[in-house]
C-alpha cells in the first residue's frame, strides 16, 4: 500500500482525534495538515513499527507536541498558517492525551506508549492520573437528544455515574429546544439523526444561537462527518460506543468550556 493510501485510509479518525485534543475543526485540521506536510518533505517520517495507524498518530503527537509549532516560530512543519487557538495555557496535558488515545481510538497501552514516547508503567500513570483530572471535574447538567430508547437509557445511567445531572432526554429537535429553554444544559450529548426525520444537529445549531454549550454528537456514521468538505462537529463519538469513550470526550468538551475565555455563541456546524 503506498505512503498515499495509508494516509488516505486512516486521515478521517486521525482528524478526529486531533478536533479532540483541540477543541475545535480548524485547530485541529490545521494540525493534521502541518503533519501532512512534514510527511510529504520526509516519508521517513512515518515509523510503522506498530502499523501505520499508529505510526501517524505517532508522528502526529511530534507535531502537536512541537514547542516551535506550539508558538507558531518558523520551523521545518510551521510552513502552513495554525490558528492562534491553542495557547501554551490551554494545551491538552499528556494524561488526557494517553486517555484519550485509548478510551477514543482503541489503542493498546503498548500502541499508547509509542505514541507518546513513554513507557507501559508510565502510560498507566497518565491514564490514571486522568481518571482522577474528569472525576474532579464539575458536575453539570446534562441533555440528551437521543430516539433510541436504550441507547437514551444507556447514555443517562452513564452521565449520571459520572456525577452529572441529567436535565432531560429530547427524542426530537422541537423536544430538544423546549427542555433547554426550560432549563440551560452545561453539556449535551445528541444523536445527529433522529428517527421522526429531525436532525439533532439543526437542533444544537438552533440552541447554540442563544447560548454556548459544549457538545458531544454521536452517530452510527461518523465518516459522514470527517470528510473536511465542510463544518463539522468537534466532538463526534461512534455508535456502538464504550462507556469510557463517552467518558473522555464529554471529558474533554467540559475542559475546553472551562478554559474557554471570551468565547462567543457559534453555530456546531452543518
Amino acid at each position: 500500500m503506498s505512503r498515499s493510501q495509508i494516509v488516505a485510509e486512516h486521515l478521517p479518525l486521525l482528524r478526529r482525534y486531533a478536533r479532540a485534543l483541540t477543541g475545535n475543526q480548524a485547530s485541529g485540521d490545521a494540525y493534521v495538515g502541518a503533519m501532512l506536510e512534514a510527511l510529504l518533505q520526509d516519508g521517513s517520517l512515518l515509523d510503522q513499527t506498530h502499523g501505520p495507524r499508529a505510526g501517524l498518530f505517532r508522528l502526529f503527537t511530534q507535531i502537536w507536541n512541537s514547542v516551535s509549532v506550539n508558538n507558531n516560530d518558523t520551523a521545518d512543519v510551521a510552513t502552513l498558517s495554525l490558528p492562534p487557538e491553542r495557547r501554551l495555557s490551554n494545551i491538552t496535558p499528556l494524561p488526557r492525551q494517553a486517555f484519550l488515545l485509548l478510551s477514543l481510538e482503541g489503542f493498546s497501552e503498548e500502541e499508547v506508549g509509542y505514541i507518546l514516547g513513554t513507557d507501559i508503567a508510565e502510560t498507566r500513570k497518565l491514564t490514571d492520573a486522568a481518571g482522577r483530572e474528569m472525576a474532579a471535574e464539575i458536575a453539570t447538567d446534562v441533555l440528551i437528544i437521543e430516539d433510541e430508547t436504550f441507547i437514551a437509557m444507556d447514555l443517562e445511567s452513564l452521565v449520571k455515574n459520572l456525577g452529572h445531572n441529567v436535565i432531560g432526554v429530547a427524542r426530537t429537535h422541537s423536544d430538544a429546544v423546549a427542555l433547554a429553554k426550560n432549563k440551560k444544559p452545561g453539556l449535551i450529548l445528541a444523536d445527529i439523526q433522529l428517527a421522526d426525520g429531525s436532525s439533532g444537529l439543526d437542533a444544537v445549531n438552533e440552541l447554540l444561537r442563544t447560548f454556548e454549550v459544549p457538545v458531544v454528537f454521536i452517530t452510527a456514521y461518523p465518516e459522514r462527518f470527517l470528510t473536511g468538505e465542510r463544518p463539522e462537529p468537534a466532538f463526534l463519538i461512534s455508535k456502538p460506543f464504550q462507556p469510557a469513550m463517552v467518558s473522555a470526550v464529554a471529558s474533554q468538551a467540559l475542559f475546553f468550556q472551562r478554559n474557554s475565555r471570551n468565547r462567543t455563541p457559534r453555530a456546531a456546524s452543518a
